[in-house]
């Protein structure tokens, strides 16, 4: 079991954080949201039934959808895209997909390389793919929920106010739905391109995250 953390303690770390902090995120999504129902003079709901309201899953989901972006957007524009002295870039002349012997491909597949990585065809092709294909499904799937939660969530507001209900293709190209959408995305660009360039100069002792301390600044795709 000791053992097993350890070779697994990034990610257990990780799944712990986003349990608590979902917890969290619902405790005070429940109360700030019963605060705005008694604002209305309509009845408080019971944390259960806030845990099944569009008005969590729209909350969640706009998230989710933002984070998939991310990754996808940078698995794909890294095959490409390079920053100088940035252990986030490959070295400045390995732009592109690369050879089947530097990737491992085919006959150049190892004795404890995955078996679609050996077997050449389709299937070698989906799987040298396959981490950004799964984040480009996850991202379009919480979008997805998002925009079907938010449409829910926004025609309830719509009917307390005494309005009509608006259909989800009408929410999807709302000011509404883009204002929450682009205000995750913005954040995302931004963290990304933050990352790409400070750790050109900075450094975190040990991470593999940054280069070796005492690299030189031009260094690229040099991992600590």
């Amino acid at each position: 079991m000791r053992r097993f953390l350890r070779d697994n303690s990034l990610t257990l770390a990780f799944g712990l954080a986003f349990l608590l902090a979902l917890t969290g995120q619902a405790v005070a999504g429940c109360a700030d949201f019963n605060n705005r129902l008694a604002t209305d003079g309509l009845q408080r709901v019971s944390f259960l039934a806030y845990l099944t309201s569009s008005d969590f899953a729209v909350d969640v989901a706009e998230n989710w959808q933002s984070e998939y972006l991310q990754f996808f957007l940078f698995i794909f524009a890294t095959v490409w895209l390079l920053q100088r002295g940035s252990p986030e870039s490959k070295p400045l002349d390995q732009a592109g997909t690369e050879s089947d012997r530097k990737q491992k491909i085919g006959r150049n597949a190892e004795d404890d390389s995955p078996r679609w990585a050996a077997t050449r065809g389709w299937r070698t092709s989906l799987f040298s793919r396959s981490l950004g294909i799964v984040m480009a499904v996850l991202f379009v799937l919480s979008w997805t929920a998002q925009s079907i939660a938010g449409t829910a969530a926004y025609d309830e507001q719509q009917l307390r106010d005494l309005q009509d209900p608006i259909g989800w293709g009408q929410y999807v190209t709302s000011a509404d739905f883009w204002s929450r959408t682009l205000q995750n995305w913005q954040s995302e660009f931004l963290a990304v391109a933050s990352m790409a360039i400070l750790s050109v100069y900075l450094r975190q002792r040990g991470s593999p995250e940054s280069k070796p301390v005492g690299s030189p600044h031009d260094a690229t795709g040099v991992e600590g």
